[in-house]
């Protein structure tokens, strides 16, 4: 049996690396939303300090605070002395928890869930049935569950059909293999991206697997403050993907994020998060392997916090695009703001996050696309609940792995 991880205590000298400029300000969405300084990167630092150092006690008060924080980590990109932002508020949400024990509860019954691979698939099924046999269709038409809280959460559902089980991809010129990390929430509401990313890296002579031991990267309940279960999540995957060399590809940018912190979870992290890699950035590299028939769409480019302030590879999304003939790209949001999904934000905090969806369902209706991509699960739901609670706005939400793999020649 492997040894327990410990709790870390709150990395003070982190915070301190806070000046407290205020660069930061203008580009954190909650502080753009209410004004308070409390709602800023520097705000919920110095609170955090204070919890820290015992200068402030646990309160409602201080809790709304640090959960309203989105976690998109624009202020990281902006710093000037480099703060450590991300891994910041999730050490103060974990010391608070420690002093809060009851404020895990849901996470932890969410992790539960979503950390199952048998439960997945059964929610999975059940959402499949939904769609298939027109009650969604239905519920939505006739406006059956109202306009409160539970019509809102059932507008972010995906509408999954009928399908057919995907052909074992040919390949040519083998080039070698890799290992790809599907996500707890991509297993059950967009089940088929695994195969669609199987067979574009098919065309470039790679072999993928998905490991089945596989479960989730454990972003719930890092970001909700309870780092030992996290943990434990993730030595579940390094023990999945083995002590291999082969790339391992995330299709959700959140869970990218999560899984290149590993090395700060557990013991092997660092190897761990050595072999992940981009999907999109990977195809580029051999995408001269890669054909595409001419698609005449417009697409609007949504581009996740995470791609853009942790991955940081939104500009070969654009390129791999590119190739495609006749496929006209636009940006969703110039401005690159957050769009509300952060993890399970946009259901625990939905006027907020409503709120910072608004622009972007703005932006769709006046640039009127055929499909918005984008490359993370929380954000496409966010945004696919958002277009249908607007109603006159028809553009498809996909991850860019499956409009790719449609676009395939």
């Amino acid at each position: 049996m492997s040894p327990q991880p410990t709790p870390r205590p709150f990395p003070l000298a982190d915070a301190d690396l806070c000046v407290k400029c205020g660069l930061c300000l203008p580009h954190c969405p909650t502080y753009g939303q209410s004004q308070n300084e409390a709602d800023s990167p520097r705000g919920r630092i110095m609170l955090m300090q204070g919890l820290a150092t015992g200068r402030i006690v646990p309160s409602s008060t201080l809790e709304r605070h640090l959960d309203g924080c989105l976690g998109c980590r624009a202020c990281e990109r902006v710093c000037p002395a480099t703060v450590p932002y991300g891994a910041l508020i999730d050490a103060g949400r974990a010391l608070l928890a420690e002093q809060r024990p009851a404020r895990l509860k849901r996470s932890r019954w969410i992790s539960a869930v979503l950390s199952r691979r048998p439960l997945r698939r059964v929610l999975a099924a059940l959402l499949r049935v939904y769609g298939i046999t027109g009650l969604q269709t239905l519920i939505r038409r006739f406006r059956l569950l109202g306009h409160g809280p539970l019509a809102r959460l059932e507008s972010t559902l995906p509408t999954l059909t009928r399908r057919a089980s995907p052909k074992r991809p040919t390949i040519d010129a083998p080039r070698g293999t890799v290992a790809i990390f599907s996500g707890c929430v991509g297993d059950i509401a967009d089940p088929d991206l695994s195969a669609d990313l199987a067979a574009l890296l098919a065309d470039c002579g790679f072999t993928a697997s998905t490991p089945a031991a596989q479960t989730c990267c454990g972003a719930i309940d890092q970001h909700a403050g309870d780092p030992l279960r996290a943990a434990r999540l993730a030595s579940r995957n390094l023990e999945a993907f083995g002590d291999g060399s082969e790339p391992i590809l995330s299709l959700a940018t959140g869970c990218a994020a999560t899984l290149a912190d590993y090395p700060r979870l557990v013991d092997k992290g660092s190897a761990f998060a050595e072999r992940l890699r981009d999907p999109i950035a990977f195809l580029l590299e051999h995408a001269e392997h890669l054909r595409f028939k001419p698609t005449p769409l417009r697409v609007a480019i949504h581009e996740p916090c995470t791609q853009k302030n942790v991955i940081r590879q939104g500009d070969a999304l654009r390129r791999l695009l590119a190739r495609v003939p006749e496929l006209e790209i636009v940006e969703l949001d110039a401005a690159g703001r957050c769009c509300g999904a952060a993890g399970t934000h946009f259901v625990t905090h939905p006027a907020e996050a409503d709120a910072l969806l608004q622009p972007k369902l703005d932006a769709a209706a006046q640039l009127a696309p055929d499909v918005i991509v984008s490359a993370n699960i929380g954000c496409a739901l966010h945004l696919a609940g958002g277009l249908r609670r607007a109603g006159g706005l028809s553009p498809e939400v996909l991850h860019p792995l499956r409009l790719l793999a449609r676009c395939r020649a």
